[in-house]
């Protein structure tokens, strides 16, 4: 079968600016999961399954209000609420599994279609390590290729970065290849940029065998790279940031960015 969900392969990059400067990067991988596949994929995969463990392992109670209920349906009710139509087209989403019975996803996206292909919104679901979860809630243009997208900041991921600050995505959705990049200003200008890219490979159970090898233990590494870089930058004295109850509604609505410059705004 020719499935519509994929394999990611690629890298993770931060780059801090100011008041001193700080970088990371790693290899990581990441599903993408057409939400009307999953239980076809849990069917087929011997190292894949949904809401019970494996080596790999999709649950649907670790994204938005964890209630459990069908991913979807809570998707389309989020898009429903933020304004943004969507005629029931395919919804992707791009996220990293649990793996041995473990994930932490920083930022999971779903990429929300229209019936006739093209891209309808996005929706950036970002988890804290308080165990917090806000989404920013975009829509994009029928004939866009390349996104530009704007939010305003309202919730509380690093303890090294406040409120007050606006986002800027530039996104190239997934095909032979996909990257979201983001861009953290304040009133001073650019603070952060972080992105994350990959190139597809075929869902398999020979791939994620062969992943297992080259990504060991990914999503634990993650969580210990966040811990790590975080006291690296203690120990670069930078401000350390009171931690901000998560929002409610738990999700906010970002907009259309003029493809031409930054700031010129469609609603």
């Amino acid at each position: 079968m020719n499935w519509r969900s994929a394999l990611y392969v690629g890298r993770v990059r931060h780059h801090r600016f100011r008041p001193r400067p700080h970088a990371l990067a790693y290899r990581v991988f990441w599903m993408l999961l057409d939400l009307d596949e999953i239980e076809q994929l849990a069917a087929k995969l011997t190292l894949f399954s949904r809401n019970r463990f494996n080596l790999y392992a999709f649950y649907d109670a670790d994204y938005g209000d964890r209630s459990g209920r069908p991913l979807r349906t809570r998707i389309e009710e989020t898009l429903a609420k933020a304004g943004i139509a969507h005629d029931g087209g395919p919804i992707r989403l791009l996220t990293m599994p649990r793996i041995l019975g473990y994930a932490f996803n920083p930022l999971s996206t779903y990429f929300c279609y229209r019936r006739d292909g093209s891209l309808c919104a996005t929706v950036y679901e970002v988890h804290n390590t308080f165990g917090e979860i806000h989404s920013y809630v975009a829509p994009a243009r029928a004939s866009e290729g390349a996104l530009r997208q704007e939010a305003g900041k309202v919730f509380h991921v690093s303890p090294f970065m406040k409120l007050g600050m606006s986002y800027d995505f530039t996104v190239a959705p997934p095909g032979e290849r996909v990257s979201i990049a983001i861009d953290g200003s304040d009133a001073e200008g650019r603070l952060i940029t972080a992105a994350q890219s990959g190139q597809r490979s075929e869902l398999s159970d020979a791939t994620l065998l062969r992943l297992l090898a080259t990504h060991p233990l990914l999503t634990l590494k993650v969580t210990a790279a966040i811990h790590w870089h975080a006291l690296r930058l203690l120990a670069k004295r930078i401000p350390w940031q009171p931690h901000s109850v998560a929002p409610e509604p738990p999700f906010s609505r970002g907009r259309i960015a003029s493809s031409h410059a930054k700031g010129q705004l469609q609603p």
